[in-house]
């Protein structure tokens, strides 16, 4: 909202009507747009949502009750005041048994419109007010019984709340699997921001469309751009913007997200001015992102800027105590959505259990207990566990194959051949062991998808483990 109080949207077929409540929006310091018939209502509420709508009841094409049942659905929360004419009191009762906020009649009382107007704003920040108090208060807990009752996980939960009321940017470390989004939704239920949570994927993304995805774009910017898109920076106005595996993003792309974290506005793409935007920024990696700085591989700068706060998420091999806590969470869970009576655990299978390692960590847990659950019938036994008792060997490295080349290849050839020979060999021998499944791959090398899809077509590796290239 920046310098206003709150952004009105007026729609109404009627030029002279919005004017009028246009400017006696603007006298209230209020940010306000006017469009003209339902449609666009629509449009505007999606790209960006309103404090309140003002919303006329008749108009051609799609009409204000069209319009607020349409709404009501994805927007919920979103107070409606419906403008009818003074012989159109069907009409108000109808749209205030739709979930109308109030309603106002035509022509308007100045006065009137303004104090309905308020009275409406003061009641959504204070059901938004209630919202954040009652999730505070069980930030802790909920966090508690998603990851369980160790020691680790108090301690981690004791720093989750202290950070939370602060507005520093944290960087969360942890391997693939171990909750970091979990944890990171935690720090923004408790914080005292009230506005969205909105995770971003940045390995997901390819670069020549994260600029765009993270500051928006304009209509017509470039082929494709049909419609004006708020970016992520936009869209968690007042809330929480989430950057996981940031590790994967360009650095090109990292230098434009410093810039907008220093300047704390974004450029849409096609965009003649910057917006302001008021986010708080956590950021979460499966590697070390001091490290790669050291490397060059992630900014330096902007890792310093993230960086105020850090969480390092332990994984599950490292508390095993969790272990059988989660486990019966997860069967309970997968009971009441399969309609199954599966009781618990053998004892043979709880100790399996607890002795395996987790590369995948919780998520892995969790796939294997639904699978257990849904294949057994009364107690999950050792057999039900679909989880290898070993990780696959790492093969050793080929050396005789460069010894006759030694004295003609310089030092650095040999070794990036090595290298290379030996990463193919690793990658190729995990994919036998997970039976060409590359996403599971990945966890067990504990890198991310596209690495593993990169190596797999740079190498020539076929899904069940043979090569096209045998180099």
């Amino acid at each position: 909202m920046s310098e206003f109080e709150a952004r009105i949207l007026v729609a109404d077929d009627e030029e002279a009507h919005c004017s009028i409540l246009a400017r006696l929006m603007r006298e209230e310091s209020f940010e306000v747009e006017t469009v003209n018939h339902g449609a666009a209502a629509l449009d505007s509420i999606t790209s960006k949502e309103p404090d309140v709508l003002l919303l006329d009841f008749k108009m051609p094409g799609m009409d204000g009750m069209q319009v607020m049942r349409s709404l009501k659905e994805k927007h919920p929360e979103l107070p409606v005041i419906m403008i009818t004419g003074y012989a159109d009191v069907p009409g108000a009762v109808e749209a205030m048994r739709a979930g109308a906020h109030d309603y106002l009649a035509k022509p308007f009382n100045h006065y009137e419109v303004v104090r309905v107007v308020r009275r409406a704003l003061a009641e959504r920040r204070l059901k938004q007010t209630i919202k954040h108090l009652s999730a505070h208060e069980q930030d802790a807990s909920h966090l508690r019984q998603t990851m369980g009752h160790s020691d680790v996980v108090a301690r981690l939960i004791s720093d989750v709340n202290l950070v939370a009321r602060s507005d520093f940017s944290v960087v969360i470390h942890g391997e693939t699997g171990s909750g970091k989004e979990l944890v990171a939704r935690a720090i923004h239920l408790a914080s005292p921001r009230t506005g969205p949570f909105v995770p971003v994927d940045c390995g997901s993304i390819p670069e020549t469309l994260l600029e765009s995805e993270l500051f928006g774009h304009e209509r017509g910017a470039f082929t494709g751009a049909v419609a004006r898109k708020p970016g992520k920076f936009e869209v968690a106005r007042g809330g929480t913007l989430f950057l996981d595996e940031i590790s994967n993003m360009p650095l090109g792309s990292q230098a434009k997200l410093l810039r907008a974290i220093q300047e704390k506005k974004a450029s849409p793409v096609g965009a003649r001015e910057p917006i302001a935007v008021d986010v708080r920024l956590l950021a979460a990696s499966n590697r070390d992102l001091l490290e790669l700085a050291k490397t060059g591989a992630f900014r330096l700068d902007l890792f310093f800027r993230l960086n105020e706060f850090t969480l390092n998420i332990p994984p599950l091999r490292e508390r095993r105590e969790d272990i059988p806590y989660l486990a019966k969470l997860f069967l309970d869970k997968t009971n009441r959505e399969l309609h199954k009576k599966v009781e618990g655990f053998s004892e043979g299978a709880v100790q399996k259990l607890v002795a395996h390692n987790w590369p995948g960590n919780v998520r892995q847990l969790r796939s294997v207990i639904r699978r257990a659950v849904l294949v057994a019938d009364r107690l999950i036994n050792e057999g039900h566990l679909d989880i290898a008792d070993a990780e696959p060997p790492v093969p050793k490295p080929a050396q005789n194959k460069f010894r006759a080349a030694w004295k003609e290849v310089p030092l650095k050839e040999l070794v990036r051949q090595g290298t290379e020979a030996l990463e193919r060999e690793v990658i190729r021998e995990v994919l036998k062991h997970t039976g060409g499944n590359k996403a599971r791959a990945a966890r067990i090398l504990k890198v991310d998808y596209k690495t593993i899809f990169s190596k797999v077509k740079h190498y020539g590796i076929q899904s069940g483990g043979d090569t096209d290239d045998e180099r």
